[in-house]
């Protein structure tokens, strides 16, 4: 028996832990530093490489890394350094999330298709650029912002004021020292995320996030307000296209510049036309996603791991989903992605139908009681046999549920019905 160190406190690390401490050769899970809702909560910041180190030795833990700052910082150089088990991509194989800039450069030498892009770090010349346009732009900070570091554009007085947030204002500090100026493309958004050792990449079941902060999607980007799983966005001809021309792809190109990517890979797909353009990669889980994805696996998720950082993922059998439907609903605190409340107390855990999962975010416990402590507090996730069935119960779940500055989206998974 072994034992799993899951890094992180978001509702994306307590879905990994749920689901990990079901497989029978996992003894025990630890969070560091975990939230609210995980067990076995270490006080490690995801920062203190060192420290999480020290404690896998010492616990014989196998760990799973949740968020990118970590991956970015070298957490897995560190700990295959020391001979312990982590699964993760290296620091230089997560480039392809720390820098947008040196991901698009990689796309466009291995032909990856994505938006037409330039990059600047003077805000006087990326607003002439701009102006030059006949077309639309997407305005990203090169470095890591949570999710929020992108700005959609409608003309180019929006692009103009996105530049001066993230040159001049410096709204992401560092990670906007240099920026991107894409193409907008429009199309359908989904996520496609894969399982990959290096040479073989599995891919996870597919999904679709909901990136705005209101319905309909508007209002500003945030690090996701919900999220379904199966999306029939991507039927098997489209699956086939992303898993071929960018999941494959990416892995041996990686390969080719001499990285070898293990981990979770993430590629934010627009679809147009029926053709997929890369808007970006993650390089882990993402969040929500893996809520409702955790939630379908069929399989025992631990053994896959292990596989991954072993690189015998091609010997490792068939994996299985559920055939249901999965909806995950982020119950956020009012004013999230700007300035929100915290410390209010949460209630209603009790009333939650047993079909459905409430994975914890930003809260805390403190005296038996359960606290927002983030932006994004809970990922109510649930089952159902059809998509519709699947909205409905997490809706259900999600109004037993109640603190004073609740929020949610009311039209998470519209979209995929839309498609039926």
């Amino acid at each position: 028996m072994v034992n799993v160190l899951v890094i992180g406190s978001g509702g994306r690390e307590h879905a990994l832990s749920w689901k990990l401490s079901q497989s029978s050769k996992v003894d025990k899970v630890f969070s560091a530093p975990g939230n609210g809702g995980t067990e076995n909560n270490i006080p490690i910041d995801i920062d203190d490489l060192n420290a999480l180190a020290e404690f896998a030795k010492k616990n014989n833990c196998f760990t799973v890394v949740g968020p990118e700052a970590p991956l970015a910082a070298g957490i897995v150089d560190k700990f295959n350094q020391l001979n312990l088990k982590i699964f993760g991509p290296s620091q230089k194989a997560a480039q392809l999330e720390s820098s947008k800039i040196w991901a698009k450069n990689f796309m466009k030498r291995n032909g990856i298709q994505t938006a037409k892009f330039e990059i600047f770090d003077d805000a006087k010349k990326a607003e002439e650029y701009v102006r030059s346009l006949d077309y639309n732009v997407v305005v990203k900070a090169d470095g890591l912002a949570s999710g929020k570091g992108v700005i959609v554009c409608n003309d180019a007085d929006d692009a103009i004021a996105a530049i001066n947030t993230i040159l001049v204002k410096k709204t992401f500090g560092n990670a906007g020292n240099r920026i991107l100026v894409e193409e907008r493309i429009d199309g359908i958004e989904a996520s496609y995320i894969a399982l990959c050792d290096g040479m073989t990449a599995i891919p996870m079941a597919s999904s679709q996030d909901h990136k705005r902060i209101f319905d309909d999607d508007k209002g500003p980007n945030t690090g996701g307000m919900g999220a379904y799983s199966p999306t029939p966005v991507i039927d098997n001809v489209l699956a086939e296209k992303i898993q071929n021309k960018i999941i494959n792809k990416t892995i041996q190109s990686m390969k080719n510049e001499g990285i070898v990517f293990k981990g979770f890979l993430y590629a934010g797909v627009m679809i147009r036309d029926n053709e997929p353009y890369v808007l970006e990669y993650n390089v882990r889980m993402g969040d929500p996603e893996c809520q409702p994805i955790t939630m379908r696996m069929d399989f025992d998720l631990y053994d896959y791991l292990v596989a991954s950082i072993n690189g015998t993922l091609s010997t490792m059998p068939k994996i299985t989903w559920k055939n249901q439907s999965s909806v995950c609903i982020v119950l956020a605190s009012e004013g999230y992605p700007e300035s929100y409340p915290k410390d209010e107390v949460i209630t209603g855990f009790d009333l939650v139908p047993k079909n459905t999962m409430v994975f914890h975010a930003g809260t805390k416990k403190q005296d038996g009681k359960i606290f927002s402590s983030g932006g994004r507090v809970l990922g109510v996730t649930a089952l159902g046999d059809t998509l519709k069935s699947a909205i409905s119960n997490a809706y259900i779940a999600a109004e037993k549920i109640s603190w004073s500055h609740k929020y949610y989206r009311k039209d998470i998974g519209k979209k995929g019905l839309s498609y039926l």
